[in-house]
């Protein structure tokens, strides 16, 4: 009889420990997601921040009669292609971070086109409403590397977690999936052609 309680004391006790580790590992992947999700919505609205501003700023160079009116409709067009793309926080696979950071990097090349441009206008660029604006879009851009900084560092530890034994198991029981980062954009690691 001695015997057959040692085997049985041994199966709870592995039991009680992969139970345990089973809720444990569940609960830090629900800690480590809702981190994400929190740092996700954190780049939504700094995004959202600088959608709000470029039509204050197209109206601003609207303006000046002779700015170009393809610039400005670049812009507007950029802006409306990356305000309709909504990103689930609870989905953000890799290749669904990637197309939205692709629409974000079109209008910020557009945003750029459009600063340059500017340049060729002297009374635009002393105009202090431009110089607000100005000023506002370009803490937001700090703003957004910031964010996008913070969700990445979320995005690295939970992906870490979820690839370590045996945490890969449970995640997979669970249905945890990896997280998309944002990744420079293409051609980025090529330096800008500066010419006078």
């Amino acid at each position: 009889m001695k015997k057959a309680i040692i085997p049985i004391l041994i199966l709870v006790v592995v039991g009680i420990f992969v139970y345990t580790k089973a809720v444990g590992t569940y609960n830090q992947f629900v800690r480590t997601e809702e981190d994400i999700n929190g740092k996700w919505a954190e780049v939504e609205t700094q995004y959202q921040r600088r959608a709000d501003l470029i039509p204050n700023l197209v109206n601003t160079v609207k303006g000046y009669a002779d700015f170009e009116k393809e610039t400005l409709e670049g812009v507007i067009n950029a802006r409306a292609k990356a305000t309709s793309i909504n990103l689930n926080a609870d989905d953000l696979s890799p290749e669904k971070v990637a197309q939205f950071q692709q629409a974000q990097d079109q209008l910020g090349g557009s945003l750029s086109r459009l600063m340059v441009a500017v340049e060729r206008y002297p009374d635009l660029k002393a105009n202090q409403n431009f110089l607000d604006l100005q000023s506002q879009l370009e803490g937001t851009e700090n703003r957004i590397a910031v964010a996008r900084r913070n969700f990445n560092q979320s995005v690295q530890a939970y992906n870490a977690n979820l690839r370590q034994f045996p945490n890969n198991i449970f995640a997979g029981w669970y249905g945890f999936e990896k997280k998309g980062y944002f990744e420079a954009a293409e051609g980025a690691e090529n330096a800008p052609t500066v010419e006078f």
